[in-house]
């Protein structure tokens, strides 16, 4: 599976992004898919999951309340809505499908896309 994100960019705190994911070269539906990021200097960390079906869906404590995960099957397509965006989510954000066992672990998921740079200024 080849995974592309996009849609990260520079906004001003308080602001909204939509990341998108887009899946090919495999079976989209088969997967849990799920969003990490990685500040600099920091180590990557979790921030939101959604099962193959949807549901149930999994945040992260810093993203809880202001980030939405969703997919859409039919269009191989996952996103990441971004509301009241702050310094501290600068970071690069990169999508993951796979297993999703182990929800918020990177070695749950097998195939990992290239990461799109997001940039919150205060």
């Amino acid at each position: 599976v080849q995974l592309q994100a996009s849609g990260g960019g520079s906004v001003q705190a308080g602001g909204y992004l939509r990341l998108s994911c887009a899946a090919s070269g495999g079976t989209f539906i088969s997967y849990s898919m799920a969003w990490f990021r990685q500040a600099p200097g920091k180590e990557r960390e979790f921030v939101a999951a959604i099962s193959w079906s949807g549901s149930p869906t999994y945040n992260a404590e810093s993203a809880r309340g202001r980030f939405t995960i969703a997919r859409d099957n039919s269009k191989n397509m996952a996103y990441l809505h971004m509301n009241n965006l702050k310094p501290e989510d600068t970071a690069v954000y990169y999508c993951a499908v796979g297993s999703g066992e182990q929800v918020g672990y990177a070695r749950s998921y097998n195939y990992w896309g290239q990461g799109t740079l997001v940039t919150v200024s205060s």
